[in-house]
Parts: structure tokens; C-alpha cells; sequence
């Protein structure tokens, strides 16, 4: 039987600790990387939306065009999602319901507006806070460039 060196048992388990967190690590850098392209794509099929009609029209047809470019990207959301709210112990059915969400982490809101108010980015981080996504857009598509009406939100 051979004698291990004293000590040996914490470097097993340092080098251990350290092996996992590098796996954590890298695991967290292919999510972010995933985020991005995937946050990216929806940002880009939203420009094509708007090059292609422009502002000036109502948030419902903006809406709509984006599902169906985000279906023809094959790209996964749901249109028009209720969401309940929780209030202390209750849980009411009757609270909102979000204009995009995509791949089920990211919620898009749309709006037509003349100037997005510090009270739309509000309700925007509400809604990301209620429906438990990673990402929230608000989309202003009445701007005569869209990168100018789009904000970004992390909870």
C-alpha cells in the first residue's frame, strides 16, 4: 500500500473546485454567446420589418409582421401571452398579457409612439419582471430609424 502525501485529499478537491468552476464558466459563455445571437437575430428581423413598412402605422401590424418574420426564421414565441400577476399570497389570472415572447426568454413590446417616456421603460421592466424572462425589447417602431426606438432590459 502506497502512503499518500499529507494534504493531498485538499489539493484533490481544490483542483476539483477549480475544474468545475472553469465548467461553469464556459458553460456561462456559451449561454451569453447564445443570448446574443439569439437577441440579435430578433433585433434584425424587426429592422427588416420596419425598412420593409416604415412608421407610422399601428403596433398590432408591426406585431404581426414580426411573428410571422420570426416564423419564417423559425425561431419560437408565442403572440399576445396572458401572464398573471402575484400579489402577496394570491395569484391573479387577470394581469397582462405580453405582446411577443421569444424562445421563452425574451418578451418584446411594441409600440407606435411619438417619444418612448421613462413610464413606458417602467412598465417595460415590469413586464420583464412578470413574465420571467432573461431579456426584455421594447420596440418604438414609429421612429424614422428603428435602432433609435429600441431599448434593451435585463431584470
Amino acid at each position: 500500500m502506497v502512503d499518500a502525501p499529507l494534504g493531498s485529499g485538499r489539493m484533490d478537491r481544490a483542483a476539483s473546485t477549480q475544474r468545475s468552476q472553469r465548467a461553469r464558466d464556459r458553460r456561462a459563455e456559451s449561454e451569453a454567446g447564445a443570448d446574443a445571437a439569439l437577441t440579435g437575430r430578433i433585433i434584425q428581423l424587426a429592422i427588416k420589418v420596419h425598412r420593409r413598412l416604415g412608421p407610422g402605422l399601428l403596433e398590432s401590424v408591426y406585431e404581426a409582421c414580426l411573428c410571422w418574420e420570426l416564423e419564417q426564421a423559425k425561431l419560437a414565441h408565442e403572440r399576445q401571452v396572458p401572464l398573471a400577476v402575484c400579489y402577496e399570497d394570491v395569484r391573479l389570472a387577470c394581469g397582462y398579457r405580453a405582446g411577443i415572447i421569444g424562445a421563452q426568454n425574451v418578451i418584446l413590446e411594441i409600440k407606435s409612439i411619438e417619444h418612448i417616456r421613462p413610464l413606458h421603460e417602467a412598465q417595460a421592466l415590469t413586464h420583464l419582471r412578470l413574465s420571467g424572462c432573461r431579456f426584455g425589447f421594447l420596440l418604438d417602431f414609429n421612429t424614422v430609424l428603428l435602432k433609435d426606438g429600441v431599448r434593451r432590459f435585463i431584470p
